[in-house]
């Protein structure tokens, strides 16, 4: 057999695998989502005090919404630590507005310098729980909007006392722009199904770090937010070493919404590389295994393989009409994602794309996230470098490589060598 007829084959194979694993994720939807949410067979005497950590960076799309909705939780006691890194900050207003609406007593506004490693939501985590006055905590992102009933839902299963930590799944809303629809689209169309059928099938463990409960005791255990800040996934190096002390992990199938806030294109294809960067770092041969689940740039393949074949634009139209109808059953009756819907048309072009971030996780030394760059390092670890403004960066790239992103620029031999290591992006 010719080396052709064998990437010929392999293009189909993957095809094949990759409809298969469409279905089989709407099928863990299903399953999931048929359910009910029977959170815990233990329950509290009564509930206990919780403390929920919100680490913000910025003013945010839909900022003031999401930290209104973290205030106004139907639970008995609980505080809400809003913690920022730097005294300019231009959401500290904001934070303040919120603490007089609520109160002292509800709202602490916690504003530090603590740089303990390169990882900046980590930093600001251990500038919060400075502030933090109950045992239970619970962290939650700045782009987190969250129902009256979160906080019960996320904190009951922790009256048993074998689970070590609790996250819900979330699902990504208020997308404007096209690029903010491709990242939606991204985690309500291959995230969410991903992260399901691992539930179902038991094939990984993971945390979500944008919505996670767990004791003080538990995070003092592991080293505190103190041994996770040189890594780039530290939401799931906390559940591991978590479950690696013999605690259970729950994670519970109840959304809450994350508000998709993206600037530029750039921002939005630092983020996609990012995501794919942290999958490799955690586990390298799941990602490099999801290139076979990613039936539509195959397909195409084969069309050109095979000369424009009939079959192979059959084959093409076959895999578009599985991938476009298993999302679409997901986004509305699961996700009751309108907006999703709206953009479907998006899906194929972005399976397209997807095959660039995933080389690129392979490729690229650097991680780029909040204008900051870091280095990536051996075992998932990350190495500081230096601030970058974003002016700076958007230049560097043309439109035409926005789908294809630039290793490095220009070496500048005037420069030292750790100067032009900060040109990679």
């Amino acid at each position: 057999m010719s080396t052709f007829s064998i990437f010929t084959m392999l293009c189909l194979v993957s095809v094949v695998c990759g409809s298969i694993y469409a279905v089989l994720g709407l099928a863990s939807v299903i399953r999931l989502s048929s359910r009910p949410l029977i959170i815990s067979q233990h329950n509290f005497f009564e509930w206990p005090s919780v403390s929920i950590l919100k680490p913000i960076c910025g003013l945010e799309k839909n900022l003031r919404t999401n930290l209104r909705s973290t205030c106004t939780q139907d639970y008995p006691d609980f505080q809400v630590v809003l913690s920022v890194q730097h005294p300019g900050d231009p959401a500290i207003p904001l934070l303040y507005a919120i603490q007089r609406e609520f109160g002292r007593k509800r709202v602490t506004v916690s504003i530090g310098n603590t740089r303990i490693g390169p990882n900046g939501k980590i930093n600001n985590l251990i500038g919060g729980l400075k502030h933090a006055r109950h045992d239970i905590l619970v962290i939650s992102d700045s782009d987190i909007q969250l129902r009256p009933d979160y906080l019960k839902t996320i904190v009951r299963p922790l009256a048993n006392p074998n689970v070590g930590y609790v996250c819900t799944l979330y699902k990504a809303v208020r997308a404007q722009t096209w690029w903010e629809k491709m990242e939606l689209l991204t985690i309500n169309t291959e995230l969410i199904p991903n992260m399901m059928f691992a539930l179902v099938t038991g094939a990984s463990r993971f945390c979500v770090g944008a919505s996670t409960a767990l004791r003080r005791s538990t995070l003092t255990a592991i080293g505190g937010f103190e041994y996770l800040a040189d890594y780039l996934a530290e939401d799931y190096e906390m559940g591991r070493r978590i479950c690696h002390r013999g605690q259970r992990m729950v994670i519970l199938p109840y959304l809450v919404e994350t508000v998709v806030d993206l600037h530029t294109p750039r921002t939005w294809w630092n983020h996609w590389v990012r995501m794919d960067q942290s999958l490799r770092a955690v586990r390298p041969m799941a990602l490099f295994a999801t290139v076979f689940v990613k039936p539509i740039p195959f397909a195409c393949l084969y069309v050109l393989l095979s000369g424009g074949s009939r079959v192979g634009w059959v084959i093409l139209g076959l895999t578009v009409a599985i991938r476009l109808m298993t999302t679409g059953i997901i986004l509305k009756y699961w996700l009751h994602d309108r907006e999703g819907l709206r953009s479907l048309w998006l899906l194929p072009i972005r399976d397209i794309a997807a095959l660039a971030p995933w080389a690129l996780a392979y490729i690229q030394r650097t991680t780029n996230w909040r204008h900051s760059t870091c280095m990536l390092t051996a075992n998932g670890r990350i190495a500081a470098g230096e601030v970058i403004e974003n002016d700076r960066q958007q230049n560097i790239l043309t439109k035409a490589h926005l789908m294809v992103q630039t290793l490095t620029t220009k070496p500048n031999h005037g420069r030292s060598r750790d100067a032009q290591r900060q040109n990679y992006i």
